[in-house]
C-alpha cells in the first residue's frame, strides 16, 4: 500500500525550500513578513517549510513572475483561496455531520423529498439589468472605454437590451466597484484582477451550495424526526 505523503509536515530547512522553489531565501522571508506563508520553527527556531508550504510558493512565483501580479494582488489572491479551502472543509464536514444523523433512511427520505421538476430559483433584485452603460460608468468612477476593456477581458457580463443596448445590474456595479479598488488602490494588473474575480466568484457560488445543501438535510432531518414521533405515537 503506498504511504499516505503528509503535506503539512515541515522537513525543508529555508535553502532547500528555495532551491525548490527557484527563490532567493531573502525572498521567502520576504512573503513570510506578508504574511503570505507561514513556515514552523524547530526547537532550534530554524525555519522548516512542508511540502503545502512549497506548492503555495510555487503558486506564489506563478503569479508574480508569470502573471506579473503585485504583492497586494497575491495577497488577496492567497487569501480568498484560504477562505475557499476552509469554506470547502466546512461544508464537507457539516453536509456529513447532517447526514450522519438522518443515518440509513437518508436515501428514501431524499427520494420523498424530490424538486418538481422544471424549478428555478427565484432571480436576485441585484441582477436586474437597468443602467446604461453612460449610467454605469458615472456611478464607478469610469470611463465608458474601460468598461468595454473589462467586458472584453471577461471580468464584467452586461446583459443586452433588444436593441442590444449594454444593460448593467447592481451586482455589475458591485463587482465593477471591487475592480477599480484592486486596480486603482491595491495596484492590482487585469490578470490579477481576472485570479481575484474567478476566486471571489468559486466562492460565492461554493457559499450558495453550502448553504442550499445544509437547508435540504436540514428539511430531511425534520422530515425523519417528524416520522419518528409519528410512528412513536
Amino acid at each position: 500500500m503506498d504511504k499516505v505523503v503528509d503535506k503539512d509536515r515541515p522537513v525543508y530547512v529555508i535553502s532547500v525550500a528555495a532551491e525548490l522553489v527557484e527563490m532567493h531565501p531573502q525572498t521567502l522571508r520576504l512573503y513570510e513578513r506578508k504574511g503570505l506563508i507561514k513556515p514552523k520553527r524547530s526547537s532550534g527556531k530554524t525555519r522548516l517549510y512542508s511540502e503545502r508550504d512549497i506548492e503555495k510558493l510555487r503558486e506564489i512565483r506563478r503569479l508574480t513572475q508569470e502573471l506579473g501580479v503585485n504583492l497586494a494582488g497575491v495577497e488577496e489572491i492567497m487569501r480568498l483561496r484560504a477562505e475557499l479551502e476552509a469554506l470547502q472543509a466546512r461544508f464537507e464536514a457539516e453536509v456529513a455531520r447532517l447526514k450522519a444523523e438522518i443515518g440509513d433512511r437518508f436515501q428514501e427520505l431524499e427520494r420523498k423529498a424530490l424538486p418538481p421538476p422544471g424549478e428555478t430559483p427565484k432571480p436576485s433584485p441585484k441582477d436586474r439589468p437597468v443602467y446604461v452603460i453612460s449610467v454605469a460608468a458615472e456611478l464607478v468612477e469610469m470611463h465608458p472605454q474601460t468598461l468595454r476593456l473589462y467586458e472584453r477581458k471577461g471580468l464584467i457580463k452586461p446583459k443586452r437590451s433588444s436593441g442590444k443596448t449594454r444593460l448593467y445590474s447592481e451586482r455589475d456595479i458591485e463587482k465593477l466597484r471591487e475592480i477599480r479598488r484592486l486596480t486603482q488602490e491595491l495596484g492590482v494588473n487585469l490578470a490579477g484582477v481576472e485570479e481575484i474575480m474567478r476566486l471571489r466568484s468559486e466562492l460565492e457560488a461554493l457559499q450558495a451550495r453550502f448553504e442550499a445543501e445544509v437547508a435540504r438535510l436540514k428539511l430531511l432531518l425534520l422530515e425523519k424526526e417528524k416520522e419518528e414521533v409519528l410512528g412513536g405515537g
